[in-house]
């Protein structure tokens, strides 16, 4: 695995912002074809991913298991997933690119058993599917008609759609259970233990050694273990999703840097500031008028 995992929006281009709302339709053919089928291990900081191989085959890593599965079948991959594809050239099928915290945040308020289901990275077979699985293909052409429909509401009408598609999959999902193979290995489980630590504790500024102690091992196999899985230091991870979550608030609040500082677990609005400025190359106040002219512009789009 390389010392670096890339960090893409879509495979090949650049990321865009965690921060964001927004979801992608393509189908996969058109992203895989011109990698002569091959898509390399890469991660999706804050963006979930759902392949529906309508026809042919997928070799496909999740962190560090692997499977081989047929068509028809469906593909979960949650954020910071690292995932790659070796697809047959045959393949067809949707594939949609969603960010995941808000989509997460209306599951939440509708159907939060559809939570553990987003965040574990899930290969799902069809071929002995219940009746549930007649309305995927229909919901994935309907996000295919919302997304290259540019009008008002398009994402609204998007994330809705997305969470009825999570409906009709966690519906398969409890049905075939037994039958569906789930990333359990060691090390996947330590990560996920230790992401899930982060998520719940981020505005503690908790260090390395302090999540290590809490997860049984020492700094430097936490350190370790994320290197090998996702291709960052345990630091990075922890700093991170920091990061995310003052890109949120500076973009979609009205809270003043001073109050996200203390809300964030700094000593003061400076320090905060540095450390924004070293993670990003901004500083919050630069990252927050960028973002939100970013946002008036396309709004502003015919």
């Amino acid at each position: 695995m390389p010392k670096s995992i890339p960090n893409y929006d879509l495979y090949g281009d650049v990321a865009l912002p965690g921060w964001s709302n927004s979801f992608n339709f393509e189908w996969i053919p058109e992203r895989s074809a011109p990698y002569n089928w091959e898509i390399q291990p890469h991660v999706h900081e804050a963006f979930l991913q759902l392949l529906y191989l309508s026809e042919g085959s997928v070799q496909a890593q999740f962190n560090t298991a692997m499977h081989v599965v047929q068509a028809p079948c469906i593909l979960l991959v949650p954020a910071r997933t690292v995932h790659g594809f070796h697809f047959s050239r045959d393949v067809q099928g949707p594939v949609i690119t969603v960010t995941q915290k808000p989509l997460e945040s209306l599951a939440g308020m509708v159907m939060s058993e559809l939570l553990p289901l987003m965040r574990t990275p899930t290969v799902l077979p069809l071929e002995d599917a219940t009746r549930h699985a007649d309305a995927l293909m229909p919901l994935f052409l309907a996000i295919e008609r919302e997304y290259r429909t540019h009008a008002m509401g398009q994402v609204a009408a998007g994330m809705s759609l997305m969470t009825a598609l999570l409906v009709q999959i966690a519906r398969i999902h409890n049905s075939q259970q037994s039958a569906t193979p789930t990333v359990t290995s060691r090390k996947a489980a330590q990560i996920e233990r230790f992401r899930a630590l982060v998520d719940a504790r981020y505005r503690e500024r908790l260090t390395v050694e302090a999540c290590a102690q809490d997860l049984g091992v020492t700094a430097g196999q936490l350190t370790r273990l994320c290197q090998d899985v996702l291709g960052l230091s345990a630091l990075q991870v922890i700093n991170a999703r920091i990061v995310h979550e003052a890109q949120r608030d500076l973009v979609y609040t009205s809270t003043t840097i001073k109050q996200l500082a203390t809300v964030l677990g700094f000593e003061d609005e400076a320090y905060f500031s540095r450390f924004f400025r070293k993670q990003t190359g901004q500083t919050p106040r630069e990252f927050r008028a960028g973002a939100l002219a970013h946002m008036t512009m396309h709004a502003e789009r015919p």
